[in-house]
């Protein structure tokens, strides 16, 4: 991984957005957490469900993306509406879907009132009582210590150690920057390799409109039962999200979404801004039909003619992008006390 762009945070400011991280209490109805929907032991995201599910169980509309070298990353969210960790933080915590605070001072009262954090906001920033900014420094901090690199990848790209992958792993990794085109949008490069442009590209994967139906029979189906049509009122509709779009308004963006890191990719199923993908090998069959129909879609995005060993291969090799740093960052997070 390339070096930061800023100097490291304070062990005391790190420790203090792990407590922050964890808290329960930072949701109005004292449920919620960050590490509800970016579970550690779950590549720090969530596997249980393909979006991410909000405050009361509210059904999100897309899927939670990992946090694992989030540092790295220039622009936040799906559709990178934010470029500070400490301001996105905040989003969360007053979106009345997912943490649902009801304002920014409610959320401050509740940590200038308990001892504990009175104690090391004191100690950290000269005051008991914390500010917005404050908050958001301390979430940053942690997250960004959230650092999984120095896969087999890298040992053989970088660190010159042949056997650390396989033939067929190797095979799969001249797929992936010849035949497969990955590489043009999850970009490996001569000294190191964040695996993605950090740009908005349209895939053909994006969420259309669902009938009540889904919650059980097809969409070209009536609901027929008592049941079905009980249910049906409760289930949410499912509109299309325009993605980019929804943050620029440039017709170019619609159904544009971020090139995800492929980082650890093994640990953060399900897959896409919408996890309707539940396993790579899905991801890879997905790529390699050419994605599906959506107006303005990428032109890299086209049928490759992929052959099941040559999928396999790549799937393979996506595997070895796994850091040991991913899979001992919980044991360690939660044994803090």
């Amino acid at each position: 991984m390339p070096a930061l762009p800023y100097p490291a945070a304070s062990e005391s400011l790190r420790e203090l957005g792990r407590r922050l991280f964890f808290e329960r209490r930072l949701s109005f109805n004292n449920a919620m957490s960050c590490a509800i929907c970016h579970v550690p032991e779950e590549g720090f995201g969530t596997h249980t469900s393909r979006t991410a599910v909000g405050l009361e169980g509210h059904l999100l509309p897309r899927n939670a993306p990992t946090l694992l070298n989030i540092a790295w990353r220039p622009r936040l969210f799906h559709d990178g509406r934010e470029s500070s960790l400490a301001d996105q933080a905040w989003l969360p915590l007053l979106n009345p879907l997912e943490m649902g605070n009801p304002s920014i001072s409610h959320v401050l009262e509740m940590l200038g009132a308990d001892p504990e954090y009175q104690k090391a906001f004191q100690a950290i920033f000269g005051s008991k009582q914390p500010t917005m900014s404050q908050v958001g420094e301390a979430l940053q901090a942690f997250e960004r210590s959230l650092v999984a690199a120095g896969s087999r990848f890298d040992l053989w790209k970088y660190r010159g150690q042949a056997s650390a992958l396989t033939p067929v792993e190797r095979t799969g990794f001249d797929l992936f920057q010849g035949k497969a085109l990955c590489s043009s949008c999850h970009v490996v490069g001569k000294d190191d390799a964040v695996f993605t442009d950090d740009r908005y590209h349209v895939t053909g994967a994006f969420l259309r409109e669902a009938s009540p139906a889904a919650a059980g029979s097809s969409s070209d189906e009536m609901a027929t039962s008592p049941v079905e049509i009980e249910l049906a009122a409760f289930v949410q509709a499912v509109r299309s999200d325009l993605g980019r779009y929804e943050i620029t308004m440039d017709p170019a963006d619609r159904y544009a979404f971020r090139t995800a890191s492929l980082r650890n990719v093994e640990l953060t199923a399900p897959y896409m801004h919408d996890g309707s993908l539940l396993t790579l090998e899905a991801v890879v069959e997905y790529y390699d039909r050419g994605g599906d129909a959506v107006p303005n879609k990428s032109p890299l995005i086209r049928p490759l003619h992929l052959t099941a060993e040559e999928r396999a291969a790549l799937v393979a090799f996506l595997k070895t992008l796994s850091s040991p740093a991913a899979a001992a960052l919980p044991t360690r997070l939660r044994a803090i006390p």
